[in-house]
């Protein structure tokens, strides 16, 4: 009787060892879309698989927002059989770095739902000419004659930059080439529709005949982060 037993135990353990139902698995649960430009959509899919020894029912497929998720090319598979899922992401209306998820739930009874995820830094389009809000530098008159100067005779010019775009135009940095001097006047921050005023001085000491110089600003103007001012002189003798 005991053997019996031990029979029926060892059969009963075999037969439940082998019904071990439907069993979901992905090749890989995660995917990095890296850098993507707004307003770009990417796509990527996951392939997901039945390691069970039953049919696999995928009952329901849900995407946390910014993604869609495409039904799958097979709702039931058998043992072994795979299938793709789509995801897509439009990344319009997100900017940095997005983390998202979908969800899929099926009759695994250990696994009834499992969660697929995807990151993406999403980096603003910096071309100008698409932006509404920027600083813009306006220089009404970047170039200047001084004429004819005696040697060693020191001349000044001011010159106006205006803001017409619609942020905070900031003034970073002034380089001269030799012979000159610039200074802002008025302030190097200047707001939206506001202008200040730029003192260029030019020393003739030394020089002899046709002259040019350059100012150069370097502003948060994004269209043109560098504008250029010419100077220029016909410097004689002082006889």
């Amino acid at each position: 009787m005991k053997k019996i037993f031990l029979v029926l135990l060892a059969i009963s353990s075999i037969t439940a060892a082998q019904l071990i139902g439907p069993k979901i698995s992905v090749q890989q649960l995660t995917h990095d879309f890296g850098n993507i430009t707004q307003g770009e959509e990417v796509s990527h899919e996951f392939v997901i698989s039945n390691s069970g020894d039953d049919s696999l029912k995928i009952k329901d497929v849900k995407a946390s927002c910014g993604c869609t998720a495409a039904k799958p090319e097979k709702s039931v598979l058998l043992p072994g059989e795979s299938t793709k899922l789509k995801v897509n992401f439009n990344s319009k209306n997100f900017k940095g770095i997005q983390k998202k998820y979908v969800y899929v739930k099926s009759n695994d009874k250990d696994k009834p739902e499992i969660r697929l995820n995807f990151t993406a830094n999403v980096l603003l389009n910096e071309n100008p000419q698409d932006r509404k809000d920027f600083a813009r530098l306006l220089i009404e008159t970047p170039t200047h004659n001084f004429g004819d100067l005696k040697e060693g005779k020191i001349v000044e010019w001011n010159v106006e930059l205006k803001n017409v775009g619609n942020e905070n135009l900031e003034i970073k940095d002034i380089k001269t080439t030799c012979g000159c001097t610039a200074a802002v006047i008025k302030g190097k921050n200047v707001k939206p529709g506001e202008s200040t005023t730029l003192r260029i001085e030019f020393d003739s000491t030394g020089k002899r005949g046709k002259q040019e110089r350059k100012v150069i600003l370097k502003t948060n103007d994004p269209y043109k982060p560098e504008h250029e001012i010419t100077l220029t002189a016909n410097v004689l003798d002082r006889k």
